[in-house]
């Protein structure tokens, strides 16, 4: 859609949606950092359990697939209640999910600090999950809420580039913290992040304009055509070679590279930093070329091609494999902004808390298979042949990628 003019489902698909309310640029972008900010706490929760893996694994006596599970359970949590709490965003407003989801974030993470046995630790966390939830179905509507249509890419890269950021937080502290301190101490790193979440959230953020409810609810967008669907099948498959880098890179430079945790952990922190910036550069593409889809595809393409190139040079043994693990994680992370505001501006306000909701359940629930899954390949494996195993996925979404679609719904 060009940049400079509205949005199909601001106007044309939605008549009922009011225009923008100007509250000021400051206050727009003052909410879109505590967006931001919400995301990136709740993603050092749901990711940060996965840079425990190496402590798990060595001194609890657990095995790298039961290890994968403790870092699955807040996914799991996650992908259990992101459509109810799109359904509440749609209903309620965004600020209240916000503040609720956060308040209850913190609080199962203060049980988890004081948690000990695996079977609790697992609960707590997928309770942590299910709580920070909220943020996914939120922080997005807020900033699609607010922005227009024309700088929403950018808008978005930058929201988007919290989950990045979230989990490079998480690896440069978590792993660390485990390492010296143990694993209780290491979910104070979250716990205290949701905390400042939602205290930001509460002095900031708004809940943006909705429309009349007298004009009646718009129609179901799912019974309009597949393009929703095919967006979420490409995200699904995006999202697994996504995960498999984030939950076992750390791991690799560890055991098979001989990096100490912290040396791992910061190149890891490094690449999500990296990751962050390539979100905010994938979604001002997409702004200048009028398109979400285009850029995505080009993203899935060069996913399965990096991927390809990391499981052969780590089964070479080539240091060029470190580098690549850095441009994997960018890579894998570049599509997660475009798919959601493809789904955001198509779903319309009506649909919008929903349909990310289900945008974001069927990442989830790839997202949470991946680590005890991936564990098994690891160990059957090794990690050379399981991350050439992560380049089919990006490669099997290229044809779904709806670019026709897009154009003519353009």
């Amino acid at each position: 859609m060009p940049a400079t003019t509205p949005a199909p489902t601001d106007t044309t698909t939605h008549p009922a949606a009011p225009p923008l309310r100007d509250v000021g640029t400051a206050r727009r972008w003052s909410m879109l950092g505590a967006s931001t900010l919400a995301q990136a706490a709740t993603a050092v929760m749901v990711h940060g359990p996965a840079f425990l893996i190496p402590v798990l694994h060595a001194r609890a006596g657990l095995s790298l697939a039961e290890a994968g599970l403790v870092a699955a359970a807040p996914t799991v949590g996650v992908m259990l209640t992101l459509v109810l709490w799109g359904l509440v965003s749609d209903r309620r407003g965004e600020r209240f999910v916000l503040l609720v989801g956060l308040v209850a974030t913190t609080a199962a993470g203060l049980v988890s600090t004081r948690t000990h046995a695996v079977a609790w630790l697992v609960l707590t966390l997928g309770l942590a999950g299910a709580a920070a939830a909220s943020t996914n179905a939120a922080s997005g509507r807020v900033v699609v809420g607010w922005f227009p249509a024309g700088r929403r890419g950018l808008a978005m890269g930058v929201r988007q580039m919290a989950q990045p950021v979230g989990v490079g937080v998480a690896a440069l502290t978590m792993a660390v913290v485990a390492d010296q301190y143990g694993v209780q101490a290491a979910l104070w790193v979250p716990t205290l992040a949701c905390g400042l979440a939602a205290a930001v959230v509460a002095a900031v953020v708004l809940d943006p304009p909705r429309p009349d409810p007298r004009a009646g609810t718009a129609p179901n967008p799912y019974r309009r055509d597949r393009f929703l669907v095919r967006v979420h099948a490409v995200s699904v498959l995006l999202v697994v070679p996504q995960f498999l880098v984030w939950t076992f890179a750390l791991v690799w430079l560890v055991q098979d590279r001989d990096w100490s945790p912290a040396a791992a952990g910061s190149l890891v922190a490094l690449a999500q930093l990296a990751g962050a910036l390539g979100r905010i550069g994938a979604g001002h593409l997409s702004d200048v070329v009028a398109s979400r889809m285009r850029p995505l595809r080009w993203v899935a393409a060069a996913a399965g091609t990096t991927m390809a190139l990391l499981g052969a040079t780590a089964g070479a043994g080539w240091g060029v494999a470190v580098g690549l693990v850095v441009v994997a994680t960018v890579l894998t992370v570049a599509d997660n902004g475009l798919a959601f505001t493809a789904v955001a501006e198509r779903a319309g306000p009506h649909w919008s808390g929903r349909a990310l909701g289900v945008q974001n359940t069927a990442q989830f629930l790839a997202a949470s298979a991946v680590p005890p899954l991936a564990g098994l390949a690891v160990a059957g494996l090794g990690y050379p042949a399981t991350f050439a195993l992560g380049a089919l996925f990006p490669l099997l979404a290229l044809p779904l990628v709806p670019v026709r679609s897009e154009r003519e719904l353009g």
